[in-house]
């Protein structure tokens, strides 16, 4: 009689493993997997750049972006590059330049200042007036004084706005048209040899802290490729035409600021 019993309850479990096997293979059946039907999504491409500095090429999205131009690093951004463009600067390329002598390296830095209209700086933004001025797009008719230079070719290597903002107009291998008629320490026309830089200010009105913040800036990476400038105005290289910088410009403060030994600054760091 047990033999019976163990028999059949034998037979019980077995029969409740097979039929428990066969529902859970019906379920697996009629499962759905999720997105089975769906074909899998595209893996969009990176779009890649190339740094402008040392010609990398990166993912946009990896880089630094200044003026439309991109950069692999912040070091490389700042940097005077081999054309001499400086990256964070803003380009606003200017028709009046020219190729220098050849092998003919700057060893000047030459200190302007430019105010368009004049004085009208104290009022308005007008520094986009200074950069119409250099690329030979000044409209004659806006302003009496526009009619009398607008036919004037002259350009700068970079402007200094009363806001700090860096704009570079010619690269510093080339040679701009910002000196004129000049002479340093017996060595004629200055734009040969010199790089030149325009602050937007005129004669009788202090400068910002951010203009000198951005110069002593600019002067540090220029010094890095060009290490034997020396510093002058506009009116130490030209006496008989100009005064720029002028009585307010801190020549003083500028050789503290840029830590440039007194004998790159052969004029002296009197006020004049």
């Amino acid at each position: 009689m047990l033999k019976w019993i163990l028999l059949f309850l034998g037979v019980g479990v077995f029969y409740l493993w097979f039929k428990g096997q066969k529902q859970l293979k019906t379920k697996q059946k009629n499962m759905v997997k999720p997105n089975a039907n769906k074909a899998p999504a595209a893996v969009k491409p990176q779009t890649m750049v190339q740094c402008q500095y040392c010609k990398v090429h990166l993912p946009q999205a990896d880089a630094m972006v200044n003026d439309g131009r991109f950069y692999c690093s912040k070091e490389h951004l700042q940097a005077l590059d081999e054309r001499g463009w400086i990256g964070s600067a803003s380009w606003r390329v200017s028709p009046n330049q020219d190729v220098r002598l050849e092998n003919m390296q700057p060893d000047l830095l030459v200190i302007h200042h430019i105010s368009l209209p004049p004085g009208e700086f104290k009022n308005q933004d007008s520094s986009r007036h200074i950069v119409d001025f250099f690329q030979n797009t000044l409209d004659p008719n806006k302003h009496p004084y526009f009619a009398e230079i607008a036919d004037q070719k002259v350009s700068s290597h970079f402007l200094i706005t009363r806001t700090g903002e860096l704009v570079q107009f010619v690269p510093t291998q080339n040679r701009a048209w910002h000196a004129g008629s000049s002479s340093f320490m017996g060595r004629e026309k200055c734009n040969n040899f010199s790089i030149g830089v325009e602050l937007e200010g005129d004669g009788n009105t202090p400068f910002t802290e951010t203009q000198y913040k951005s110069l002593t800036q600019l002067v540090q990476k220029l010094l890095s490729s060009y290490p034997n400038l020396q510093f002058a105005g506009h009116s130490d290289i030209a006496p008989d035409r100009k005064t720029d910088p002028g009585k307010y410009f801190d020549w003083e403060r500028f050789q503290k600021e840029t830590a440039i030994a007194p004998e790159k600054m052969p004029y002296g760091v009197v006020s004049r």
